[in-house]
């Protein structure tokens, strides 16, 4: 079994719950882009393009020049494919396309995959018994966010050859690449959103920009350094203990899956909120990419608010070219799961994010039937049964994206489920489940901030979102000195966390 990478993140820059970027380097870009971009919206570009790729090297300064070479190759194929669309038939500019994804992808493969693929085809031939060694390919170190550049230039040679996208300028293609706050770990950006952003030359008010972006900011730390590192505590021990085949009681298990839902929820939910936040304090606004996820009463609709880039990137290119619901029943259902099994896959080199995705597009697969079977005879299941189902669904299947091994996930679940024997433990970990019980209900019950700051956009929303009523009465945010007060105590409470416990933990989606 290839386990999950773990990485040391040892460039403090790359971090944004660090103090060195929230006091040093972020507000030192800032400040000097919009200075430039008083005098010349070029320059500003350009001044973000070097700071975010000074960004990226201070992290690992060897795999900038592989993030330069993917910018410059998938550039020059854009532009070959716009001039053989005037030049010759339309065969030659397919051809540049299905070259320039190839590319992309045996880059991604090898980086990430080629350990994995070599290590399994030597474990099915039985090479180790051959060569007396495990088969594998050693010191193969992943660039960080290569999934995330290399999905988001896929999607611009896609469109390129579609003719939605087409970009002249190498300094913005390389910043809409490059652009610091999404470029570790999303979102997956789309050329047509962020390319008239950047060569926009209309006034800002740069004071609501700053308000909102702090905000986000605050919030979104809170919830990294307070929420997801304190939960962890009681997810990290249970799943370790099970990858090292100890036994584990029925509570304590159950205690771990929903410790880990929250965990990465909230972790995720922070790097979004982070994100959006500092893009908003340069006047650019970023996809949304997490929409309160487990307030959903189906999968059909986790997956609308789960990753909405990822999902969009997913449908939009492997979905739909697959056929999507065009040719009957079977082969939609047929292209759901083949998707999501590849959408676990992205996540790493690993038989349980496969685990994880195909069991993703299992329950999609049911959800769908479901809906079609319901309609036909005029039932439905109660909300609350449904969210109930749904939610459980994605705890077990957490299970397998979290743990290192097959085995130690396979046990986990089967101590979930109390085949294992209905083992209690010694002491019961009171303070951690209602901890749980607490996350779990502010989840459930409370209003995204993309929500509470609906009136100012903090982010481009998807097609689908409609507000609720709630964004227009009491919740809603306003640029006021109480606002300022109260966002800016969740912000010193979590710095005094950041500094007292030195928590300058990676967020999770940085390893994938």
């Amino acid at each position: 079994m290839i386990a999950l990478r773990r990485f040391d993140v040892t460039g403090l820059a790359v971090l944004f719950n660090s103090p060195e970027f929230l006091f040093g380097f972020l507000p030192a870009v800032l400040a000097a882009y919009w200075v430039l971009r008083r005098w010349s919206v070029g320059a500003a570009n350009l001044w973000l393009l070097v700071s975010s790729l000074f960004f990226y090297g201070w992290w690992e300064a060897r795999f900038l020049p592989i993030l330069l070479a993917s910018i410059a190759l998938n550039f020059a194929f854009g532009r070959a494919i716009v001039r053989a669309r005037s030049l010759s038939g339309p065969d030659r500019p397919r051809h540049l396309l299905v070259a320039g994804v190839t590319l992309n992808l045996a880059a991604l493969a090898y980086f990430k995959y080629a350990d994995f693929l070599v290590s399994n085809i030597g474990d099915l031939l039985n090479l180790g018994d051959v060569l007396g060694a495990h088969w594998a390919m050693k010191d193969i170190a992943l660039p960080i966010g290569i999934s995330f550049f290399t999905f988001t230039q896929i999607a611009y040679l896609v469109d390129t050859y579609a003719r939605k996208a087409s970009e002249p300028d190498p300094v913005r293609y390389g910043l809409f690449v490059t652009y610091f706050p999404h470029l570790i770990a999303g979102p997956i950006l789309h050329h047509g959103e962020m390319m008239p952003q950047f060569a926009s030359r209309s006034p800002r008010d740069r004071g609501l920009d700053v308000a909102v972006g702090l905000t986000l900011l605050s919030v979104g730390l809170f919830k990294k350094v307070v929420i997801a590192d304190t939960i962890s505590q009681y997810s990290t021990p249970v799943f370790l203990a099970f990858d090292q085949g100890l036994r584990m009681s029925f509570v304590e298990a159950w205690l771990g899956a929903l410790a880990y839902a929250l965990q990465i929820y909230f972790d995720f939910s922070a790097y979004c909120d982070m994100a959006l936040g500092i893009s908003r304090m340069f006047g650019i606004l970023l996809p949304v990419n997490f929409l309160s996820p487990y307030q959903s009463a189906s999968i059909i609709d986790f997956w609308r608010r789960w990753h909405i880039t990822l999902s969009r990137f997913l449908r939009d290119y492997l979905y739909i070219p697959l056929g999507g619901n065009r040719r009957g029943t079977a082969r939609r259902y047929a292209n759901l799961a083949l998707t999501m099994l590849l959408g676990g896959l992205w996540h790493g080199a690993s038989w349980n994010f496969v685990i994880w995705g195909g069991l993703h597009g299992l329950y999609l697969v049911i959800n769908h039937a479901y809906r079609a079977q319901a309609a036909r005879m005029g039932f439905r299941l109660s909300r609350g049964l449904s969210w109930g189902l749904t939610f459980l669904a994605v705890v077990f299947a957490w299970v397998f994206f979290r743990a290192e091994t097959f085995r130690g996930a396979w046990i986990m679940v089967k101590t979930m489920l109390g085949a294992r024997g209905p083992l209690l433990p010694d002491a019961w970990p009171v303070e951690g489940l209602g901890l749980v019980a607490a996350l779990l209900l502010l989840c459930v019950a409370a209003p995204n901030m993309y929500v509470v700051l609906y009136r100012f956009r903090p982010g481009l929303y998807p097609d689908w979102f409609v507000a609720p009523q709630t964004s227009r009465r009491a919740l809603s945010w306003r640029p006021s000195f109480a606002a300022g007060i109260g966002y800016g105590a969740l912000f010193a409470v979590a710095l005094i966390v950041l500094l007292q416990f030195a928590r300058e933990s990676e967020f999770l989606y940085f390893q994938f």
